[in-house]
């Protein structure tokens, strides 16, 4: 039992380790582009060429069923920002096609240690913002996200609590009517969207763009963050569906009926509500050359946002199953109940080191019981090893003979009965802990809590690895002290192989996030402390019924 209960535990690493090195291999960075060259471009196609930039299907036009007023013109004369500031984000938009051009998190740095920025720096490059507009007529699109709208206000101060309505108004002679409203509320990533526009004096709906893709990660963070990607997730009939960036390879993908669609990645989103029984959203790519792809998110009928962080209680708050965003993985409900539990303790001891420990030590006293039944079980199998090998050595063709193999193991169950030993009871406790580790791993990868959180010294990051590998090599010791003193009915074979466990468990580790190590070499230092105190407390029972025989 034991040598497949290590055979299990060798393989469940070697598929996370390659899970990392194979499936989340970051594509090598592109090169910049040539600004100068893609300002001139912009979105423009040659004769004979195709369109660079996919359009979704064209909405319906709802045919006018009385005379329209003619509408007044309503432009700006000159291009202003407007910037909105909570306590929580600050961001601009531009009256110049009501598009946002920064959208900067204040509780969240980048790798400079400055507000961190979810707006692609490449919008200025292409020429194309989040909340520009797009429709079936790309003259039109020309117009109304270039056009000077002019603005409700120019500077909104919002205290948390506090509501405030941005709007934006364009209108010509030619029939066109665009207004945007955004209505903010402070301490709050989760707004309000209204969007109506006329073309030729008709309602159509546009589709909301957001891109060229989301902040702007450098290659250094990209190499060093564990299972790093983005692209698009949908939720739609109770169900996410996702597709990332590099392993797109189409123009255009469509979704019908959608509840949300949001542009992630393993810490951020922008998020859009929309209308689940008319709406529909893409994920485009546009290419501009060989190298380089830029990749949008566009959706319709729009009707609140939430930009910032992928926050377990913030996307809770905003409701709409925004939860679902966050990807726990296959022991989603043992992840969610570690992070919640993790930001308990971390509200009263500010550090998530120290909560991750608190935490490991919380959860070995819970199983304490049933790791004090398997170590006496273990324990008894080795006081019942003489006997064993001597049923062993009656049925020496046991591996080539059926018939001798079932009787063996049928006399080796009897003992164990006659013993009241349970032979899987020894396994139990690391069956147990590999979905909790499972759990740990999850959080640490996709959690923005412990993004940039130091713990002590040199781990300034609980979310990478270690840059001195020091704490893996420490979690390779302790794993050694504690096989060594854990009682094991294995034959010695079988515990050499288990003493091998220690460095290829180590070498695992060594690209694992510190927070993971930190959780592994917490239990290994408490497994020390309580297989002591057991191998204590046996040794205290064997000296009492020897006396107790003695008397006899």
């Amino acid at each position: 039992m034991e040598k497949r209960l290590l055979l299990a535990i060798v393989l469940s690493f070697i598929v996370l380790f390659l899970f990392q090195a194979i499936f989340l291999k970051q594509a090598p960075p592109k090169a910049p582009p040539d600004r100068t060259t893609l300002a001139e471009k912009g979105f423009e196609k040659k004769p004979g060429q195709k369109e660079s930039f996919p359009r979704p299907e064209p909405p319906q036009q709802k045919e006018a069923t009385k005379k329209e007023k003619p509408i007044q013109p309503v432009r700006a004369e000159q291009e202003k920002n407007i910037v909105i500031n909570t306590s929580l984000y600050q961001a601009v938009w531009s009256n110049k096609g009501a598009v946002l051009k920064s959208w900067k998190l204040k509780e969240h740095k980048d790798e400079n240690q400055e507000d961190l920025e979810l707006v692609s720096l490449h919008s200025i490059d292409i020429g194309r913002f989040p909340f520009s507009l797009i429709t079936e007529d790309p003259q039109f699109d020309n117009v109304i996200n270039n056009s000077l709208y002019e603005p409700s206000n120019l500077k909104i101060e919002l205290e948390d609590g506090q509501q405030a309505e941005l709007r934006f108004l364009y209108a010509d002679e030619a029939g066109t009517k665009v207004e945007k409203a955004f209505i903010f509320l402070g301490g709050k990533y989760g707004f309000d969207i209204k969007i109506n526009v006329l073309k030729n004096s008709q309602k159509i709906e546009p589709y909301l763009l957001w891109g060229p893709g989301l902040r702007n990660p450098t290659p250094a963070e990209l190499k060093q963050r564990f299972g790093s990607s983005k692209g698009v997730a949908i939720f739609s009939a109770d169900r996410v569906e996702r597709q990332e960036e590099k392993k797109f390879n189409l123009e255009r993908s469509a979704f019908n009926f959608v509840n949300w669609a949001a542009y992630e990645d393993n810490y951020f989103t922008a998020l859009f509500l929309a209308s689940p029984q008319k709406s529909s959203a893409a994920f485009i790519k546009q290419e501009m050359n060989e190298q380089l792809s830029y990749f949008f998110l566009s959706v319709n009928y729009p009707q609140r946002a939430f930009i910032g962080p992928k926050d377990v209680d913030a996307l809770s708050e905003f409701g709409y199953n925004a939860k679902k965003l966050i990807k726990f993985g296959f022991f989603g409900w043992i992840a969610e109940i570690l992070l919640r539990a993790m930001k308990f303790c971390y509200a009263f001891i500010p550090n998530w080191g120290l909560s991750i420990i608190i935490v490991t030590f919380i959860i070995k006293i819970l199983f304490f019981p049933l790791t004090y039944s398997s170590t006496r079980s273990m324990a008894r199998m080795q006081e019942l090893q003489p006997k064993i090998k001597a049923i062993r050595a009656r049925y020496k063709k046991a591996k080539q003979d059926i018939d001798q193999r079932r009787k063996m193991n049928e006399e080796t169950m009897k003992l164990y009965k006659e013993h009241g030993i349970n032979p899987v009871g020894g396994c139990l406790p690391m069956l147990i802990q590999l979905p909790i580790f499972w759990g740990f791993f999850q959080i640490l990868r996709t959690s923005v809590e412990f993004r940039h959180s130091p713990f002590i010294l040199w781990i300034n990051d609980l979310s990478v690895k270690d840059p001195y590998y020091v704490t893996p090599i420490l979690m390779g010791i302790t794993m050694f002290i504690s096989q060594k003193m854990t009682p094991t009915g294995a034959d010695p074979t079988q515990q050499k192989m288990m003493l091998i466990m220690p460095v290829v468990m180590t070498i695992f580790f060594m690209n694992f996030q510190s927070g993971l190590v930190l959780y592994w070499l917490t239990v290994n230092v408490l497994q020390i402390g309580q297989q002591y105190i057991m191998n204590r407390m046996r040794k205290k029972k064997k000296r009492e019924l020897h006396g107790k025989r003695r008397k006899k």
